[in-house]
């Protein structure tokens, strides 16, 4: 008496991409349509500001950075082929754009400060009962290239790949720095927990 072999699962190949949200308004603010542009910006710019911010932590440059995101998009629509989401085509632009704004924002302060002025999160005040708020403080105080790795993997899901290509730096650089931020993020929080308990 012969056996059929077991029968093997069958690979299911990938479904198609879902489609982007967003392609109906970027064909008409490919044609110039003021509307289609502006309801673009009004749909991203809260999440391209937070993005921004936590990468930098400044207020000012964000919004800067920020405006010149949506105006760097805007002029570049015909360059966006629609192989990723409009919505991740524009962090990319934001990203680029802080990246660069940030090395020369790190060169400038280097120049104008000693380095021994720069602020540990671990020695940052207390001021905020509120949790959720004192890990926004505490991210904001990170170094910058930590606080850049930080985000990018933990908040936002960039691999250690990605990140190495987005920011120039090794992959075992990238793993190197969220391990520094975790570290520096678990001693601010657990300041703040035990000042809670006290």
């Amino acid at each position: 008496m012969t056996h059929d072999p077991p029968s093997r699962p069958v690979p299911l190949a990938p479904g198609p991409r879902a489609p982007d949200p967003d392609a109906a308004l970027v064909a008409r603010a490919r044609l110039g349509d003021p509307d289609a542009q502006r309801a673009l910006y009004d749909r991203h710019v809260g999440p391209v500001y937070r993005f921004i911010f936590r990468l930098t932590g400044r207020r000012e440059s964000t919004e800067e950075w920020t405006q010149d995101t949506f105006v760097r998009a805007f002029a570049r629509l015909d360059q966006f082929r629609g192989d990723a989401a409009f919505a991740t085509w524009l962090r990319t632009i934001a990203l680029n754009l802080t990246r660069n704004g940030l090395a020369t924002l790190l060169r400038r302060e280097a120049r104008a400060a000693p380095l021994d002025d720069a602020l540990d999160v671990a020695t940052a005040p207390v001021s905020d009962p509120d949790l959720a708020d004192r890990l926004e403080a505490a991210i904001a105080a990170l170094p910058t290239g930590t606080r850049a790795v930080y985000v990018m993997h933990d908040l936002e899901g960039y691999t250690h790949d990605e990140i190495a290509t987005h920011l120039g730096i090794a992959e075992g650089t990238s793993k190197s720095q969220l391990s520094r931020a975790r570290a520096r993020l678990r001693t601010a929080l657990a300041a703040f927990r035990n000042m809670e308990c006290a």
